[in-house]
């Protein structure tokens, strides 16, 4: 007898063959499973739904000082107030929101670039890019009160009702103490694909952080309690092509009204201030 024969003749040894497939299945069953539970993050992001997308409408546009570099803007009472940057042009300025007239302006020394702002009870809190320092000021009469510092860039800054949350270019927010000005925390943002840098001007709306996304059209909408990125803003547009001058005429403007519930943004030495409603989000759209 053959032992081809021999062994499909013989129960037990059938038997046994039958067992090792089923152990070897088994195995291959489990084998798959805790792949797919080693590597969650590429099947989740086959199957999430996306970052939405949000477009915007405009509902007015004001003038707005061309020659104003932008770094943050803020409004309070019906009146603007805005930081603006480069070395010898830096400037801090009330604005009357209709017709763009400078009310009121404090020009910083020549050695800063100024960046974003934040009105903090009645003070305004501004801070530089590469020169560590931050000032703070009599919001009425813009009297400088104290100065203060901190490592690294400064780029925006916003108001929470508790927090100072100030940008410096990473994808990292920092949380400051509006008495001490020291830092509390730190905050990381992140969308689909890992952290996302850049983070400049910022703004706290109906309990969100605006952050725009320097050099791009894109505002995003963070969630302060996780640093996950709920929504974009896409304002491709906005500004028109002929009123563009070059690569430094980017947007780099957020002011929310939460009285009137109106949204506002600007750009570095754009000649408009547009009044912007946000429109549903574009299904099927993500970063």
């Amino acid at each position: 007898m053959s032992p081809a024969y021999s062994d499909r003749g013989n129960p037990r040894l059938y038997s046994g063959l039958s067992e090792k497939v089923l152990i070897s299945v088994y195995l291959l069953a489990i084998f798959v499973l805790l792949a797919g539970n080693l590597a969650p993050g590429a099947r989740a992001k086959d199957e999430a739904p996306g970052i939405p997308v949000y477009g915007y409408e405009v509902v007015a546009s004001y003038p707005h000082d061309p020659s104003a570099f932008t770094q943050g803007l803020l409004l309070e009472d019906g009146v603007f107030y805005e930081s603006t940057g480069r070395r010898g042009q830096s400037s801090l300025r009330k604005v009357d929101l209709e017709t763009g007239e400078v009310l009121k302006i404090r020009n910083l020394p020549g050695v800063y670039f100024g960046e974003g702002a934040a009105i903090a009870g009645d003070k305004i809190v501004q801070i530089t890019w590469r020169s560590h320092k931050g000032f703070v000021y009599d919001k009425n009469t813009f009297e400088l009160l104290e100065t203060f510092s901190y490592p690294g860039e400064g780029w925006g800054l916003t108001y929470d009702g508790r927090s100072l949350i100030m940008s410096d270019g990473t994808a990292v927010l920092r949380y400051l103490d509006p008495a001490t000005l020291k830092e509390t925390g730190k905050l990381e943002v992140y969308g689909e694909n890992g952290p996302v840098t850049n983070l400049n001007e910022l703004e706290y709306v109906e309990g969100e952080i605006f952050a725009n996304i320097w050099g791009s059209d894109r505002i995003a909408r963070v969630d302060p309690e996780t640093g996950h990125i709920k929504g974009w803003i896409d304002l491709s547009g906005l500004l028109p092509e002929k009123d563009r001058k070059g690569g430094e005429d980017v947007l780099n403007g957020i002011a929310y009204d939460p009285g009137k519930k109106r949204l506002f943004v600007t750009g570095k030495l754009w000649p408009k201030l547009y009044e912007i409603r946000i429109v549903p989000a574009e299904t099927g759209k993500s970063e």
